[in-house]
């Protein structure tokens, strides 16, 4: 009688500190998760911040897909591919994975006109764009379910030249 008490008490106590290790190890992998998808949006936003000051001019537009002229004169283009859940940055024929497993991408231009409240206005065309507005969102699926969503990355960023 006493035995089965015992072994009662100790399958009860081994459970609890089985549950309490993967609830712990859940938590820390869902803690990891995040930083790196959150290092990588800040990485790529930072890249891509960067190069849009330093370009020209935006020559080409889409909700999906910006192309510059560069400082040097090449041609600089951003594409968000949905399928893919990736934003390509594409310079002189050489491309480069910036952003993986975004679910949401947006680009938005708008033009600035001279005043001294910074109110922005949608461009009609990149000939009189001067801001670009970026916005995404990414996750990742962690044990089968998708979880850890980044809050949205937003950027507005002025085109210097």
């Amino acid at each position: 009688m006493e035995l089965m008490i015992s072994v009662v008490i100790g399958t009860l106590i081994l459970a609890a500190t089985g549950s309490l290790s993967m609830f712990t190890a859940r938590g820390f992998t869902a803690m990891s998760n995040y930083a790196d998808l959150d290092g990588a949006s800040r990485n790529a936003l930072d890249r891509i911040s960067r190069e849009i000051r330093q370009t020209r001019g935006l020559t080409s537009f889409s909700a999906t897909n910006l192309t510059f002229q560069d400082w040097d004169t090449a041609v600089l283009s951003y594409t968000y591919d949905s399928n893919a859940r990736t934003l390509t940055r594409t310079k002189s024929g050489t491309s480069k994975v910036l952003l993986q497993q975004c679910d949401y991408l947006s680009f938005d231009i708008f033009q600035r006109n001279p005043s001294n409240n910074f109110t922005f206005y949608p461009a009609t065309n990149g000939s009189v764009a001067k801001l670009i507005d970026l916005s995404w969102k990414c996750s990742r699926r962690l044990l089968v379910s998708k979880i850890n969503t980044e809050t949205v990355q937003t950027d507005k960023i002025v085109i210097r030249n």
